[in-house]
């Protein structure tokens, strides 16, 4: 599905932080509800050709996560867990965020995600994520993540219009 909404990486050279926004073309309740149900937090994700793989996910406040992301062939390609500080519905989570995959512990994100009501049925997504070090924000910008992130956001809209059919 071709989208009018974009993705917005604001990163500020020198900072440990970035900024996330993204418009979406359905109701805040619903764009909440695809960022803390499984059954539908499996269905976007991802990168495209990717698949994600639950092990736990607690929305709530001092609940746990852990996922994977599998390659075409079912493979454990990568790994994330976090804790979730705070989950308001439908207003904010508060997370931790990392990614396992790297020699050591540690480089961790803490993640505030809200979700702002627009006109006309529209929710507008702003994640603040606070990095260890510049170090690892800029890592993580030069990660790709900005190509998965916008594919697994064009396949969250798909994935809201069809549950705006229902």
């Amino acid at each position: 599905m071709a989208t009018k909404n974009s993705t917005q990486i604001i990163a500020e050279k020198g900072k440990q932080e970035l900024f996330i926004i993204r418009e979406f073309d359905a109701p805040r309740e619903m764009v909440y509800k695809a960022h803390t149900d499984p059954q539908l937090i499996t269905q976007w994700l991802s990168p495209a050709n990717r698949e994600v793989k639950i092990e736990t996910y607690e929305a709530k406040s001092g609940g746990y996560y852990r996922y994977f992301i599998l390659n075409k062939m079912g493979a454990q390609i990568a790994a994330f867990n976090g804790t979730f500080h705070e989950v308001t519905a439908p207003e904010r989570i508060i997370q931790t965020f990392e990614f396992e995959g790297l020699p050591e512990r540690g480089h961790v994100t803490l993640d505030t995600t809200l979700f702002e009501v627009l006109p006309n049925n529209r929710t507008k997504l702003t994640i603040h994520s606070v990095c260890r070090s510049v170090a690892d924000r800029d890592a993580i910008i030069q990660s790709g993540m900005e190509t998965g992130l916008n594919e697994g956001y064009h396949k969250l809209d798909d994935l809201l219009v069809s549950i705006s059919k229902i």
